[in-house]
């Protein structure tokens, strides 16, 4: 039997007392796209940044297309295939918005997938016309407001053609209706649509939200964290019926109601 294409074995992770991520085990396809949704405080952004090697986990194991990248730093990940957003973005504020794609396009995958020579500039357009900013190519990243910021952070994500895509609250800023275009947006991203252009495969996603009518509208699986630790992992219908997960959001008596 092949190996799956992304593995996370018994990954751990404390501060002083606080047990962030505790003991959590799951596996990826390359054809998913999942859901991991959580109360507050969970250890869902803790958990992604130990697969982006942000942080350095206390025990456990990462495979990534049949390779331990548990010990690589976080440009060695982007270089074989795994690129990501964060909750809390931080772009080049003064430079062009397009600049600021264009950045992770000097990656040498980028510079070896892209005809880097040829158009740094019409790639990072693409990935800025994908998540529908384009328009402000121009201005400063300091002129954007904090659902265009998250956007942004998608574009360069997405830059690098990514293989496993790990996006961090995507939504978070954005009105409903820009909400449900860039879901479907990612689910297209998915399906081999890149930047305009069909591809045969696009990434494996693993993708935090809070917005959960979005997130279960494109998601083939739902993972629930409580508490540093997995509680559920299933189908969209399957994980609302979950007496775990209702007792997570709600508590013990809405649960029993």
């Amino acid at each position: 039997m092949a190996d799956p294409f992304f593995r996370v074995e018994h990954l751990t992770k404390r501060f002083g007392g606080l047990t962030a991520v505790n003991d959590v085990g799951f596996e990826l396809r390359r054809d998913e796209i999942v859901g991991l949704i959580g109360p507050n405080g969970a250890g869902k952004t803790t958990l992604l940044r130990l697969i982006t090697k942000i942080l350095r986990p206390d025990q456990g194991r990462i495979v990534f297309a049949g390779e331990d990248i548990t010990a690589l730093r976080p440009w060695e990940i982007v270089e074989r295939g795994v690129a990501g957003t964060f909750q809390n973005t931080r772009p080049f504020r003064h430079l062009p918005i397009v600049a600021n794609v264009m950045v992770p396009l000097v990656a040498p995958r980028a510079r070896r997938r892209g005809e880097w020579l040829k158009g740094v500039e019409a790639k990072a357009m693409d990935a800025l016309e994908f998540v529908g900013i384009s328009d402000m190519a121009l201005e400063p990243a300091s002129a954007l407001s904090q659902g265009d910021l998250k956007r942004l952070e998608v574009a360069r994500a997405i830059a690098t053609e990514p293989e496993l895509l790990l996006l961090d609250e995507p939504l978070g800023g954005l009105s409903p209706a820009e909400s449900e275009l860039l879901a479907k947006s990612i689910r297209r991203l998915h399906k081999g649509g890149r930047f305009g252009r069909l591809h045969s495969e696009g990434p494996a996603v693993l993708m935090i939200e809070h917005k959960l009518k979005e997130l279960m509208s494109i998601v083939d699986r739902v993972m629930v964290m409580d508490h540093g630790e997995l509680i559920a992992d299933g189908s969209p219908s399957e994980v609302v019926k979950n007496a775990k997960v209702i007792e997570a959001y709600l508590g013990t008596a809405h649960a029993a109601a």
